[in-house]
C-alpha cells in the first residue's frame, strides 16, 4: 500500500456487489469479515496493513474463480494481496415469463 494513501471500504464495497457474479458480501461464520468505522461496520470487507478479505455471497451457477476474478477487478490494483471468501452461493434469479 502506498504510505499516506487510505484504501476506501465503501467504494470496494459498492464497487464488489456492483459485480455479476456476486449476490453480496458475507462476513463470515462469526461476523470476523469486517471494517470498523467511526459509528458504523462494513460488513465483508477486512482491511488490514499487509492484506485485504472480501467475503462474498457468490451467484449461482458461477465458479469460484469467476466469482473471484470478479471481486479482484473491482477492487483494482491496490497493492496489497486481495483474499476473497466465498461464504455462500445465491441460487440463479428466476426468469420472466413473458
Amino acid at each position: 500500500m502506498t504510505p499516506g494513501v487510505e484504501i476506501d471500504a465503501d467504494r470496494i464495497a459498492a464497487a464488489v456487489q456492483a459485480q455479476p457474479h456476486v449476490a453480496g458480501l458475507h462476513s463470515g461464520r462469526f461476523g470476523e469479515i469486517a471494517t470498523l468505522l467511526r459509528g458504523r461496520r462494513i460488513a465483508g470487507i477486512r482491511i488490514r496493513d499487509d492484506e485485504i478479505t472480501i467475503g462474498v455471497t457468490g451467484r449461482y451457477p458461477a465458479t469460484a474463480v469467476e466469482i473471484s476474478d470478479d471481486v479482484r477487478a473491482a477492487v483494482g490494483p491496490i497493492g496489497l494481496p486481495v483474499h476473497v471468501r466465498i461464504g455462500d452461493i445465491a441460487s440463479a434469479p428466476a426468469k420472466e415469463k413473458p
